[in-house]
């Protein structure tokens, strides 16, 4: 394989030079050359946006920190994913291209800290999602790329989305570590949107916003069709939102993804699914999932990012309306849970609308422990972005409305002695057909380990 050295190209690997240009410069070179590898050594490059190109592999070496510029007219400005901002831009990426490739040992840095601050405002606790001044990109942006390989590289402190996936068709993410803030708003770990034939395993992520949350936007289910045939799997995940996410942004079909043998380290959500936009979401199976979920401190009724979405929910389903929307809403269907273990602070929450039940999911040899975990009290259901948003509720192990064709089978739920007064017991339903259980064991004592 060819390489490029992009040190030949003239950069200053200083951390205060712009060395996009010489870098772009030995992409292109390589490009043009018909693919190969541009290689970065051991150094801190400072740059604005990098686009890879056909066939292209970008390898960072150990030691070597591709550091974003912060500066808005460094950075190649295309519109904000989720309508956080009114524009937004990426730092690396590729456009409607083939063959690109991410890999080695360096760092990918958003230096986001620049553009986040501690304003106070949920008190002591110190948990509320941080405010954010001034501009902020993602960290990565590839729209329309076939074949993308992205592996073993670790991607730190992201202002925004880390690593978008927008349209893409067979794509490998391995190995990779995001290590965000975990205070971070809107700094999701990785976002693939309207994409086919996707594999992402063996990562480690820690950040603010969801972990790994499959979705369709709508510009992109507009371009580019459903979400679908995508396997996550082996990741360690840590978050102030879900750990595994399907939604909210459901304007397409998603379907056909498995999630399995992940651990989530204390995140607010486990496993959640939205439909929001009218979108289907079917045919998904969740097994062999461990770990803790609890409730973080909000920031006490602050305009932005007031809340994290979710109190310590295991799963999660829902299908309703968004806030200020009248539809339609969309579906869930035929969804797939076993072998799930989780110490829990709220319930295990399914609840649709009377146009728009949750039909057919299925729960196999799942565990909760019930155990207070945070800072805050229990006795909560959210359903943000929804209408009704966050409501005090007793918090039963299982809570179902609006939903038919359920199975619980071999169900255990545990409950701690320092049991919470809004804790309630087994299953509470409304409105709901066919339900069947096969097997539920409740405890007062929390199980040995």
């Amino acid at each position: 394989m060819r390489v490029w050295d992009v040190t030949e190209y003239g950069t200053r690997s200083d951390g205060v030079t712009n060395d996009a240009p010489a870098i772009q410069k030995a992409i292109d070179d390589c490009a043009a050359a018909g693919g190969g590898r541009v290689l970065v050594p051991a150094g801190r490059y400072l740059c604005g946006t990098i686009e890879l190109k056909n066939d292209v592999e970008l390898h960072l070496s150990r030691g070597a920190s591709l550091m974003a510029s912060l500066n808005k007219e460094d950075i190649r400005i295309t519109p904000c994913p989720d309508g956080a901002e009114e524009d937004s831009g990426y730092f690396i990426g590729a456009l409607h291209a083939k063959g690109v490739s991410i890999t080695g040992d360096g760092e990918i840095y958003g230096q986001g800290y620049k553009v986040m601050r501690d304003d106070g405002a949920d008190g002591e606790w110190h948990e509320c999602p941080l405010m954010v001044d001034g501009f902020r990109p993602r960290l990565t942006y590839f729209e329309d790329v076939e074949d993308l390989r992205i592996q073993n590289v670790t991607f730190r402190d992201s202002a925004l989305w880390t690593l978008h996936m927008a349209g893409c068709r067979r794509v490998k993410v391995q190995g990779i570590q995001i290590l965000n803030h975990r205070r971070g708003a809107n700094n999701d770990g990785i976002d693939p949107d309207s994409c086919q034939d996707v594999v992402i395993s063996d990562c480690m992520i820690e950040t603010g916003d969801d972990a790994i949350v499959v979705k369709t936007t709508k510009p992109m289910t507009e371009r580019y069709g459903p979400c679908e045939n995508i396997l996550i799997r082996d990741c360690i995940l840590a978050s102030h939102d879900s750990a595994l996410k399907i939604g909210t942004e459901t304007h397409g079909d998603i379907r056909n993804i498995i999630m399995s043998d992940c651990i989530v380290r204390d995140c607010s959500r486990g496993i959640g699914i939205w439909v929001r936009d009218g979108g289907t979401v079917e045919n998904i199976q969740v097994h062999h999932i461990m770990g803790a979920v609890r409730r973080y401190a909000n920031s006490g009724g602050r305009s932005f990012a007031p809340d994290w979405w979710g109190k310590g929910d295991p799963i999660f389903l829902s299908a309703t309306f968004r806030k200020g929307s009248s539809g339609p809403i969309g579906k869930i269907r035929n969804v797939y849970f076993d072998h799930i273990r989780m110490d829990a602070e709220s319930s295990i929450f399914l609840r649709g609308e009377k146009e728009s039940n949750i039909q057919n999911v299925y729960f196999q040899d799942v565990e909760i422990t019930m155990k207070k975990q945070g800072t805050q009290e229990a006795g909560y259901f959210d359903e943000q972005p929804s209408e009704r948003g966050v409501y005090a509720h007793e918090i039963p192990a299982i809570y179902a409305q609006c939903a038919r064709d359920l199975s619980f089978q071999n169900m255990k739920i545990h409950w701690t002695k320092d049991r919470h007064a809004s804790w309630t017991s087994g299953i509470q339903t409304v409105d709901c057909q066919n339900i069947r259980v096969e097997g539920m064991a409740e405890s007062v004592e929390e199980p040995l380990r």
